[in-house]
């Protein structure tokens, strides 16, 4: 952009010193020369609107991005925070399931223990009767 601008200063330099050689010689050299130097500066001109659409392109582009990815890390963490209930709340169901199945066992481990203590007296006693019969 700097090269642009040195050399639109340039021509006009360039402009100047054909304007004070023209005034020596033909009208229409300074006419024909001025019109190219509007022209070049008519096209850096536009040259530069062109440019700086673009660069607004880009910072908009930019901008948006940058929106994206702070709103997809926001879902993403919002997800994980989710996710992250969610499988403690499974965990902790399937925990308590399972407690639940081994106080089941266990009380059926008490009750056989008991069944068991009652057969055992029972063959006890039949022994007891068979033997002194």
């Amino acid at each position: 952009m700097e090269s642009e601008g040195t050399e639109v200063a340039r021509k006009r330099m360039k402009s100047a010193i054909d304007v004070k050689e023209g005034e020596v010689g033909d009208g229409i050299v300074d006419r024909v020369e001025e019109e190219e130097i509007e022209t070049n500066i008519a096209g850096s001109e536009e040259m530069e609107i062109r440019i700086t659409g673009i660069l607004e392109k880009i910072e908009n582009f930019t901008q948006l991005v940058s929106e994206l990815l702070e709103s997809g890390k926001t879902i993403f963490r919002d997800l994980s925070s989710e996710f992250e209930e969610r499988m403690i709340m499974i965990h902790k169901a399937q925990i308590e399931k399972w407690q639940e199945e081994i106080k089941e066992l266990r009380l059926l481990d008490v009750a056989n223990e008991e069944v068991n203590a009652v057969l055992h007296n029972a063959r006890c006693l039949l022994q007891g009767v068979r033997f002194h019969s």
